[in-house]
């Protein structure tokens, strides 16, 4: 299992990517979670196999339509990532 941490900036909150990015993870099977932060930028924990996770963050950097991801920070993390949330599904998280 490989637990990673991302920060994505750029055109991510107001744009639907929270949502987009749940039902990606959801569609891979990971677990989880998305979230807005204040400062503009999205917040997401995946954790899962570690091919889907690259998958997801590959994905991650496209984004969707509505969205531009200027920027994407990983840090490989352990499972008390998801203390916040996500142990059991993927999950949106209100914003911090």
């Amino acid at each position: 299992m490989r637990y990673v941490h991302v920060m994505l900036r750029g055109r991510v909150q107001g744009v639907g990517y929270r949502a987009w990015c749940a039902r990606e993870a959801e569609g891979r099977g990971l677990l989880g979670f998305a979230r807005n932060r204040r400062s503009g930028a999205v917040e997401a924990v995946f954790a899962g196999p570690p091919e889907v996770v690259e998958a997801m963050l590959a994905a991650c950097r496209s984004g969707h339509a509505g969205a531009r991801v200027d920027e994407m920070l990983v840090h490989e993390v352990s499972d008390a990532a998801l203390a916040a949330g996500g142990r059991d599904c993927f999950t949106v998280l209100e914003t911090l």
